[in-house]
C-alpha cells in the first residue's frame, strides 16, 4: 500500500508542476503583451525656453486734463440759446451760451435816457454860468451868485459822469449774458439745457486744453512696491490693442485711505483718437520685460486649486507622461508665466492632456 501511495503522490506532484508551467508562461505573455496593449499616444510637445515676456497688470484709468476750465455764468438768468455741443473745439472768445439779456438791456436803456437828461442839465448850467459871468462883469450880481452858478455846473457835470459810469457798468454787465470761451480748447459735457435758470454757481460746461492730458490710475497697495517713475503705461482700446504708451510721471507719496490704493499718473505725449477727458480707459502697467518661462493655457490642468502639467520624460521603454505640479503667475496672451515646477529644456505636452495618465507612453508628433 505504501508504494502505491508514494507513486500517486509523485504523479500528482508531477501533474501539478506540469500544470503550473503554462500558467506562468501565460502570465509572462500577458505582462509582455501589456505594453503592446497600450501603444504610445501621439502628443504635441514644446521645449521650455526663457523668452522676453512683459510682466504686466491691467487697471482702470481715468483721463484728466492738465488745463481744464470750469465755465460758470457771472449773472442770473434763463438760458436762451446754446451755441456749441460737447466735443466741439472752440477758440478764445467764441460764444458758448446766450442768457436772456432783456432785463439788463432795459436797465441800459433807462440809464441812457438818464444821460440825456443829465446832458441837458449840464448844458443849461453852463448857459447860466455864462450869463452870470456877464452880469458879474457888469457889476449887476455879486461874486456869491457867480460862484453858485459855477457850483451848479460842476454838480451837473458830476451827475453826468456818474450816469456815464453807470451806463458803462450796465453795458459790461450786459456782455456777461453771452458766455464765451476764456481760452482755446474742447468743450466738455454741457450741464444745462435751453430754458434752464442759471446763477453764478451753476456749472455750464468745461473747456479742456487739446493737449496736456494725464491718465490717473489707482494701483492696489499689494502692487505698489513695484511702482517707480518711468514704468510704461499702455492704454488699450476695447479690443485690447495699445493706442498709446507713456511713462509714469507721478506716484502719490500717500495711499488713499478709502480705496487702499496709490495714485499713479502718466502724462500723455499725444492725444489718442477718441479719447475724452473724464473717460474711463483700460490701462496696463508693464512691470518688467525680462526673460521668463511660459506655458500655454491648453497645457495646464487645475485640480482642487493646484495647477498641473504633463511632461514627456524618458522611461524604461521610451517617453512617458509625468504629471508635475506648477505654480503660475500672470496670464499673458494665451500663456501663463511659470513661477516654479518646471525648468528650461523640459518637454511639456500641449495636446490630449485630458486623456493622459501618469506613466502612459507617449510619442511626440511634429
Amino acid at each position: 500500500m505504501r508504494p502505491i501511495f508514494f507513486l500517486l503522490f509523485v504523479c500528482t506532484a508531477a501533474l501539478g508542476c506540469g500544470g503550473s508551467e503554462p500558467q506562468g508562461g501565460q502570465a509572462a505573455a500577458g505582462a509582455g503583451g501589456g505594453r503592446g496593449a497600450f501603444p504610445a499616444m501621439g502628443v504635441k510637445t514644446i521645449t521650455l525656453a526663457p523668452k522676453s515676456i512683459p510682466q504686466t497688470s491691467e487697471f482702470v484709468g481715468t483721463i484728466k486734463s492738465l488745463r481744464s476750465t470750469n465755465i460758470q455764468p457771472q449773472v442770473d438768468g434763463f438760458v436762451r440759446q446754446i451755441m456749441v455741443k460737447a466735443g466741439d473745439r472752440v477758440r478764445a472768445g467764441q460764444p458758448l451760451v446766450q442768457i436772456d439779456p432783456e432785463k439788463q438791456q432795459a436797465t441800459v436803456s433807462v440809464t441812457q435816457s438818464q444821460r440825456a437828461s443829465r446832458e441837458a442839465d449840464l448844458e443849461f448850467a453852463r448857459q447860466q454860468l455864462a450869463r452870470m459871468q456877464k452880469l458879474f462883469d457888469a457889476g449887476a450880481v455879486s461874486r456869491a451868485d457867480l460862484e453858485q452858478a459855477e457850483t451848479t455846473v460842476k454838480t451837473a457835470q458830476a451827475q453826468l459822469e456818474a450816469v456815464n459810469s453807470q451806463i458803462r457798468e450796465n453795458e459790461v454787465q450786459l456782455q456777461y449774458y453771452r458766455v464765451t470761451a476764456p481760452a482755446e480748447g474742447i468743450v466738455g459735457d454741457i450741464e444745462v439745457r435751453q430754458g434752464d435758470r442759471v446763477t453764478p454757481q451753476t456749472l455750464i460746461t468745461t473747456i479742456d486744453a487739446p493737449e496736456g492730458l494725464e491718465a490717473y490710475i489707482n494701483v492696489p497697495l499689494e502692487r505698489a512696491a513695484g511702482l517707480r517713475p518711468g514704468l510704461t503705461v499702455e492704454l488699450l482700446d476695447a479690443s485690447g490693442n495699445v493706442i498709446t504708451s507713456n511713462p509714469i510721471t507721478f506716484i502719490a507719496p500717500r495711499a488713499d485711505d478709502a480705496t487702499q490704493s496709490i495714485l499713479v499718473k502718466a502724462t500723455l505725449r499725444t492725444r489718442p483718437p477718441g479719447i475724452r477727458v473724464q473717460q474711463y480707459v483700460r490701462a496696463r502697467i508693464v512691470w518688467s520685460n525680462e526673460p521668463a518661462i511660459s506655458i500655454p493655457v491648453v497645457a495646464v490642468n487645475r485640480i482642487s486649486g493646484q495647477f498641473f502639467v504633463f511632461v514627456a520624460e524618458e522611461g524604461r521603454g521610451g517617453l512617458v507622461a509625468h504629471q508635475k505640479p506648477v505654480t503660475v503667475g500672470d496670464l499673458i496672451g494665451d500663456s501663463y508665466i511659470v513661477r516654479s515646477g518646471v525648468k528650461e529644456g523640459e518637454k511639456v505636452i500641449v495636446s490630449n492632456i485630458q486623456k493622459l495618465q501618469e506613466g502612459v507612453p507617449v510619442k511626440p508628433e511634429a
